[in-house]
C-alpha cells in the first residue's frame, strides 16, 4: 500500500519527511487530524528494521493521539513524530536542535513531547530551536508518574465494574513492562494491596520488583497467561491479537501501553470472551493532559493536572457504559465517545469570527 492510501486510511493530514545530512537525522512527524487544535504528541526514538515500519508507526501513533487529546477533553489534535536511531547510543544535541527546527518549521501545526527512546533532556536542546515543545523539566516534568496515576485510577474503575467495588486489596495484577509508568503502576498497586506478578525483559528490574513489592516473576511470554483478575500490559504494544486472547485467563485488560489491540477486530475478540478491555488511549491519558496543563492560561498546574487524571476513572465507566447501551466493544466505545466531540467542536466551525 503507498503512503496516499495509509493516509487515506487513517485519516490524516500531513506526514512530514526530515533528514539532515550533517546530523544524520531521519525523522518523520505524522499530524493525524487538527480539529481541536495543534496536533500534540511526543518524539519516540527507535531502531526501526525498515523505513516501512517507521511510516506504519507514526500513522497508528498519531492516529492514537486524536483520539487519545479527544477523549481526555484536550483542545489538541493529534500528531507523532519518530527517530529513526538507538536511543542507547544515537543521541547528541545537534540531533535533537535539527529535529527541533523542523518543528519549528511546521508553525505551530504540530507540538512535540518526550517519548519512548527519549528524555526530558532531549526536549531540552529541542525548545533551543523551537516553542512548539511541552514536558518541560520546571514544568509538568516527565509525564511517566501521571500516566501511571491514570491508569491506576482506570484499573479501579474496570475492577469496580466487574467485581462491584474498587477494593483492589488482594486483587492479582500481572504487570508486563517494569519501565517508568510500569514500576510507577506497580507502587500505586502494591500500595492499594494488590498481589503483583511481573515481566520484563530486563532482569536486574524484576528481581527489584520481588523484592520491593513481594512480586512473583514469570517469563515475557508467560505474563499474558497468568490466571489473574488483572493483565496490565505497559510494553510496546499489538499484545492483543490472534494468539494471544486466547491464552488469557482474566476478567480485566488494563495496562499503560499505545495500540495493545493489533487489529481493530481484537476488541470484538476479548468482549466474545467476556474479557473487560480497558481502551488503551483513555486509560493512559494522564501523560498528556499532564504535558498540556503547560498550556493553561494561568500556567502549570501539578495538582489541577492530577485532578484532571483522576477523572480517567470517569471516562472509562462512561466507555463501560456507551459499549453496554449500544451492544459494541469496549475499544468501538472509546472511538465513539472521541469521535462524537470532535463532531461538536467541528459544528463550532460554522460560527464565524471577524479578525
Amino acid at each position: 500500500m503507498g503512503i496516499f492510501e495509509q493516509m487515506a486510511q487513517y485519516g490524516h493530514e500531513q506526514l512530514v519527511f526530515c533528514y539532515d545530512k550533517t546530523t544524520g537525522l531521519k525523522a518523520i512527524i505524522g499530524i493525524h487530524d487538527t480539529t481541536l487544535g495543534p496536533a500534540l504528541g511526543g518524539l519516540r526514538m527507535w531502531k526501526y528494521e525498515r523505513e516501512e515500519d517507521a511510516i506504519t508507526d507514526v500513522l497508528r501513533l498519531s492516529r492514537g493521539m486524536t483520539y487519545k487529546n479527544s477523549a481526555m477533553g484536550l483542545n489538541l489534535g493529534g500528531g507523532k513524530a519518530v527517530l529513526w536511531g538507538d536511543p542507547r547510543t544515537d543521541k547528541s544535541e545537534e540531533l535533537f536542535r535539527a529535529f527541533g527546527k523542523f518543528v519549528e518549521s511546521l508553525g505551530g501545526r504540530y507540538i512535540t513531547a518526550e517519548d519512548v527512546g527519549t528524555t526530558v533532556e532531549d526536549m531540552n536542546y529541542v525548545l533551543m530551536e523551537t516553542d512548539h515543545a511541552a514536558g518541560r523539566a520546571e514544568l509538568s516534568g516527565d509525564p511517566s508518574p501521571v500516566t501511571a496515576y491514570g491508569v491506576f485510577q482506570g484499573i479501579k474503575a474496570t475492577v469496580k465494574w466487574v467485581f462491584g467495588s474498587e477494593e483492589l486489596k488482594g486483587r492479582k495484577v500481572a504487570v508486563q513492562g517494569l519501565g517508568k509508568v510500569g514500576w510507577a503502576l506497580c507502587e500505586y498497586l502494591h500500595e492499594a494491596g494488590a498481589k503483583l506478578v511481573v515481566a520484563d525483559i530486563n532482569q536486574e528490574v524484576v528481581d527489584r520488583a520481588a523484592k520491593q513489592f513481594g512480586a512473583e516473576v514469570v517469563g515475557t511470554g508467560e505474563i499474558h497467561k497468568v490466571e489473574c483478575d488483572v493483565f496490565a500490559p505497559c510494553a510496546l504494544g499489538a499484545i492483543l491479537n490472534d494468539e494471544t486472547i486466547p491464552q488469557l485467563r482474566c476478567k480485566i485488560v488494563a495496562g499503560a501501553a499505545n495500540n495493545q489491540l493489533k487489529e481493530p477486530r481484537h476488541g470484538d475478540m476479548l468482549r466474545e470472551r467476556g474479557i473487560l478491555y480497558a481502551p488503551d488511549f483513555v486509560i493512559n491519558g494522564g501523560g498528556v493532559i499532564n504535558v498540556a496543563e503547560e498550556y493553561h492560561p494561568a500556567g502549570y498546574s501539578r495538582e489541577r493536572a492530577l485532578a484532571r487524571v483522576a477523572k480517567i476513572y470517569d471516562k472509562l465507566m462512561r466507555v463501560f457504559q456507551i459499549s453496554q447501551e449500544r451492544n459494541i466493544s469496549t475499544a468501538q466505545a472509546a472511538d465513539v465517545m472521541a469521535e462524537e466531540r470532535m463532531q461538536r467542536i467541528h459544528q463550532l466551525n460554522r460560527i464565524y469570527l471577524a479578525e
